[in-house]
């Protein structure tokens, strides 16, 4: 069974992603407390080590090296400043594949990377990687995709180190919300998240839906794909239970008509994000840690795919 090394973990999506693919994660890393409950809570047997990836000294050695470093400054849905010091965290992952010398790594980012403000950042990330001795490829991956029933797109570097004399290719969809392709049909909100209760009370945020929430369009119905995941309880979209939303005039959007509404709760997130159904959540922290940590995540099918299409190095 090949092994792997994973910074900046958060709760687990890439890591089940991982083990689906048939790897043994030996270390993880994170500096966010409830992550590393929620992730021993499922998947014990990896040795988490909860803090700042720059006090880590030494890393055990691999076959791959994953590593899904925030970079707020480059989301869409966060805050945008490409000069903000956590959005050189591949530094640290930079240095860490020096030093484990991985056979390959996955790195996985937000979309907003490829814009063109922040390409010089992007450009410097793979410079750093093929100097390293690695050849790269990069690319932008819907999730849906793969069978996550959300739109999430994402930003994924590849590397197979140089003298392996082999080169990456990213994996084919097998899953569409079109159906000519002749792909699967990808899940939909149903399919996630059909058979849990509709008002499961604790579980959802309950904060009014203030004017900024109703800004854009945030419901979907039940036979649709969720609208991306976010981290920020208060910002999660509609429950299809929910009526649903028109548009007013730009940047305003109102109810159609009278009816009881709710976010979706962090447990119906994390089954759109594609984590197991039986996915434990540790009451060690609050309502807003539970939603964090999830939105955060990367799915776990879609880390899977990329995974799996590695070449046969081990």
């Amino acid at each position: 069974m090949p092994t792997a090394v994973s910074l900046f973990t958060g709760c687990g999506g890439s890591d089940s992603g991982l083990i689906d693919a048939g790897f043994d994660v030996l270390m993880a890393n994170d500096i966010t407390s409830y992550a590393k409950d929620l992730y021993n809570a499922n998947l014990p047997e990896t040795d988490y080590v909860l803090g700042d990836v720059a006090g880590v000294k030494a890393f055990p050695k691999a076959d791959l090296l994953v590593g899904c470093y925030p970079c707020q400054g480059f989301s869409m849905g966060g805050v945008r400043d490409p000069n903000r010091k956590i959005n050189y965290l591949y530094r640290e992952f930079d240095r860490a594949l020096r030093q484990v010398r991985p056979k390959a790594f996955i790195v996985e980012n937000v979309a907003g990377m490829t814009r063109s403000g922040h390409l010089h950042l992007l450009r410097n990330q793979l410079i750093r990687f093929r100097s390293a001795g690695y050849r790269v490829e990069h690319k932008l991956l819907s999730a849906i995709d793969y069978g996550v029933p959300q739109e999430r797109t994402r930003l994924f570097f590849v590397g197979i180190r140089s003298d392996l004399g082999q080169r990456y290719q990213f994996p084919e969809p097998t899953h569409s919300i079109n159906l000519v392709d002749g792909t699967i049909s990808c899940p939909t909100i149903r399919d996630a998240i059909g058979d849990l209760p509709l008002w499961p009370e604790g579980e959802y945020d309950t904060q009014p839906f203030h004017w900024y929430y109703l800004s854009r369009n945030r419901w979907r119905g039940w036979n649709e794909q969720a609208r991306t995941v976010v981290a920020n309880s208060r910002h999660v979209g509609l429950h299809p239970v929910s009526p649903p939303l028109e548009r007013v005039h730009t940047d305003e959007w109102r109810f159609k008509y009278d009816g009881p509404a709710r976010r979706l709760s962090y447990r119906e997130t994390a089954r759109l994000q594609g984590f197991k159904r039986d996915l434990q959540f540790p009451d060690t922290a609050g309502l807003k840690f539970k939603y964090q940590v999830v939105g955060n995540a990367v799915p776990p099918p879609l880390f899977r795919a990329v995974a799996s299409a590695l070449p046969n190095i081990w």
